[in-house]
């Protein structure tokens, strides 16, 4: 992803851009799934989107459903659009608070068309409703295969003009004077020199870390899990790929479940300290699609960011950077955001104290915010089946998000600061999802004009349930946009 964005700075410049990479490191190769923003990542890149479906196998998303997270049986969608819209300058889930306290049952749910469109399997992009402009809009990301798509993005930044060098780095040499890496030794005795150095080693931190000891915030303490196991399987039931993630949490964690066009991708993320390597497996086969073609692929993590994401001449992407557990799909995503800001900051005329302190400032306001929403998910539970759950269920929680909680038990309010990735939408959707119960609303919904408001709002659930009525099966869907590749 960093090479083939940071190729189109090829269009006009004399920038040279080297990726080293070997083939005797695996990689984690698994499904993965996206967010909405992901989108725009390609089409910046003005990748043709069918293309790049068929050649990672993927398939489309418009949200993820969680079960079994607030109590065992229970089942809820965090969509990636909006409930309803703004009416007369009040958001939709004070409104629908509003009518719920008068009487009206319709859960809130039925206002948010991803989430009916993933209730019933369908989907549709918004240019294929027709010329209508009073319907909504499908949000949507993809579900991907990892490899398939780097290996997509290879080939672009290639023909933009990277370099790609095989081997392994066996040597970081770094300057007396500034500390700034200069040269990097390969296996085959190979020297390549630079002015920045884009980090992706992993977990490793080969040069974040290894070469310039950054150190690491350990963020343990509020999300407990650091272990996973993944396991490819096709479909045995014959079924298409339905067009959202599934989360479902279990007795000492949470398992991943990922439709890609002709299988699906699997994983059991959970805590070493609950249960053991042989059980987390034994969980996870036991709760497959069909039977598995690979060999379990298992994974150790410590959940926290480096102390700095930008040091020196360094700058840290994926998972060289940190480490946020799936959960709400925002790897790739931390990727994305990273790439962003590094175009954003970057000038070609050197490296900036400026330049690296915004970078680590915004970067690490991104990871706690996310760091928030995660813990939701675990403390908003009244399970009480496991010690696991009892853990999470009464662990200390960050002062932001025990306010965030506080704001919406007492009156509905949930606020999006400056440039957060997660929409009051989403924070409604696992709140509620999992108990938090809506406690009032804004006193303004009070004040709005009857009946215009409530045709407005019988309005909104009407086009949503036309807009999914009109919507073929996603598989019938992804079948005729873009017909998988032979494996």
């Amino acid at each position: 992803m960093a090479a083939a964005a940071l190729s189109r700075l090829r269009n006009g410049t004399n920038v040279e851009i080297t990726v080293v990479e070997s083939e005797a490191i695996g990689t984690v190769g698994v499904g993965e799934a996206t967010i909405p923003p992901f989108v725009e990542f390609n089409r910046l890149l003005e990748i043709d989107e069918a293309e790049m479906l068929a050649a990672s196998q993927g398939s489309f998303k418009v949200g993820i459903q969680f079960v079994n997270w607030g109590k065992l049986g229970d089942s809820y969608i965090h969509p990636f659009g909006n409930y309803g819209y703004e009416l007369h300058g009040v958001t939709f889930p004070h409104v629908w608070h509003k009518y719920r306290q008068g009487g009206d049952r319709r859960p809130i749910q039925v206002f948010n068309l991803e989430t009916m469109a993933a209730h019933f399997g369908r989907f549709a992009k918004t240019e294929d409703y027709g010329s209508r402009d009073d319907l909504p809009p499908t949000n949507y990301a993809y579900h991907l295969d990892a490899g398939r798509y780097a290996k997509f993005l290879r080939g672009y930044a290639e023909k933009r003009g990277a370099v790609r060098r095989e081997g392994k780095v066996v040597d970081v040499a770094l300057d007396g004077e500034t500390g700034f890496v200069t040269t990097l030794t390969l296996d085959g005795g190979e020297t390549i020199s630079g002015d920045l150095f884009v980090d992706c080693s992993g977990f490793r931190g080969l040069l974040i870390e290894q070469a310039l000891k950054t150190g690491y915030e350990d963020w343990r303490n509020f999300v407990p899990c650091d272990r996973a196991v993944a396991l490819p399987c096709p479909r045995e039931d014959g079924s298409g790929p339905m067009p959202y993630t599934r989360a479902t949490a279990h007795s000492a964690g949470w398992q991943w479940q990922v439709p890609l066009q002709e299988r699906n991708g699997n994983g059991h993320v959970y805590c070493s300290e609950y249960i053991s390597d042989e059980a987390a497996l034994d969980t996870l086969l036991g709760n497959l699609a069909g039977k598995p073609t690979a060999d379990p692929n298992f994974l150790r993590f410590v959940t926290g960011r480096r102390k700095k994401f930008w040091n020196k001449n360094v700058v840290a992407l994926g998972l060289a950077a940190g480490f946020m557990e799936p959960l709400e799909s925002t790897s790739i995503h931390l990727i994305n955001t990273g790439i962003n800001k590094l175009i954003s900051l970057l000038n070609l005329s050197g490296v900036t104290q400026a330049q690296e302190d915004a970078f680590n400032r915004l970067t690490g306001r991104e990871y706690a915010r996310i760091r928030d929403f995660l813990v939701l998910h675990y403390s908003a539970t009244s399970r009480t089946d496991s010690d696991f759950w009892n853990h999470c269920r009464t662990m200390p929680i960050p002062d932001s998000l025990a306010e965030k909680i506080e704001l919406f038990r007492s009156n509905g309010q949930i606020f999006r600061e400056e440039d957060e990735l997660f929409t009051e939408t989403s924070w409604a959707a696992v709140m509620m999802g999992q108990g938090i119960a809506m406690g009032g609303h804004n006193v303004m919904a009070d004040t709005l004009p009857e009946p215009t408001t409530r045709r407005e709002v019988d309005a909104i659930e009407q086009s949503i349930r036309h807009v999914v009525s009109q919507m073929p099966a996603h598989g019938d869907y992804l079948a005729k946009y873009c017909p998988a590749t032979p494996l």
